[in-house]
């Protein structure tokens, strides 16, 4: 079982992604996803500097992926996406089904992102098809559905042909918007917004009115309003689950690569916190813990 750090989802200053890449590449996780996903408006980073970051990573024995934008919207966006699918260097991860087009145009293998649709062992196949060497399961399904997916006889013979990874850590990614619900919150347009989501290093809380986290706003993303994770399940993902990731946190992610690490077995189990949750994974509600 293989580690890795998916790409950042909030907008953290330019030296505190450089603090956090350093502290990355001295770490012992395996793959590392780099690049912009949620808005085409945050430049702290550019293209160049994320390949400056890939380079320093991949010397420091990482294997290190590109990552493209989840909701492509304007011709600019279009024309940053075409540097990282021409970048010849790097594996990208594809967040938008127009991307993998890009990418089968080229003849370049990719990383399906959570965001595709893939729901069924046909669709997987047809990516399977398309290029695809590694796919990320869709956050809200479960481990029964994974596995029942991954035991039909039209995937078993192509099973060695892809690696597949969930995302275990992290407040999950459920929707995104043309509407920024960051800068909605302080009574801002969205072309207007003032990248006002820098102020928020893990995103905006939502409560409801007896005082639940409903969920997290992240510019035009919606997050779940608890952490998710699934460090107590890793025993139990045996052969289906090749790649477990774990979401940049803005402190600790670290020190919760250490523990994953250690419950492998089951030999170091955690307690979930009141705002951890578990229940997708469970086929439970996706509030719950159990």
């Amino acid at each position: 079982m293989l580690f890795s750090l998916g790409p950042v989802q909030y907008f953290w200053p330019k030296q505190q992604m450089q603090a956090f890449y350093e502290e990355a590449a001295e770490s012992d996780i395996d793959i590392i996803y780099l690049g912009e996903t949620v808005c085409s408006k945050r430049r702290e980073l550019k293209f160049n500097d994320f390949m400056r970051l890939a380079h320093m990573l991949r010397e420091a024995g990482k294997q290190v992926c590109l990552s493209s934008m989840t909701l492509i919207e304007a011709p600019n966006e279009l024309r940053e996406l075409r540097k990282y699918v021409d970048n010849g260097e790097f594996l990208l991860e594809a967040n938008d089904v127009g991307v993998i087009a890009m990418l089968q145009e080229n003849a370049l293998p990719f990383v399906a992102g959570a965001a595709i649709n893939c729901y069924n062992q046909h669709s997987l196949r047809r990516l399977v098809g398309m290029g695809l060497t590694r796919w990320v399961m869709p956050v809200e399904l479960s481990q029964y559905w994974l596995h029942t997916l991954l035991s039909k006889s039209v995937i078993r013979d192509i099973r060695d042909c892809f690696e597949t990874e969930v995302l275990a850590f992290g407040h999950l990614p459920l929707a995104w918007s043309g509407r920024c619900f960051t800068a909605r919150s302080e009574n801002r347009s969205k072309d207007q917004c003032e990248l006002c989501c820098i102020h928020y290093p893990q995103g905006r809380e939502v409560k409801s009115q007896d005082g639940t986290s409903v969920f997290v706003l992240n510019g035009i993303q919606t997050q779940s309003g608890y952490r998710y994770n699934l460090i107590n399940q890793l025993p139990d993902m045996g052969n289906d689950v090749d790649i477990v990731r774990l979401n940049p946190q803005p402190e600790g992610t670290f020190d919760w690569l250490a523990k994953f690490k250690a419950n492998i077995d089951g030999e170091a189990p955690i307690p979930l916190s009141p705002t951890e949750s578990n229940g997708y994974w469970l086929q439970l509600a996706g509030m719950v813990s159990a």
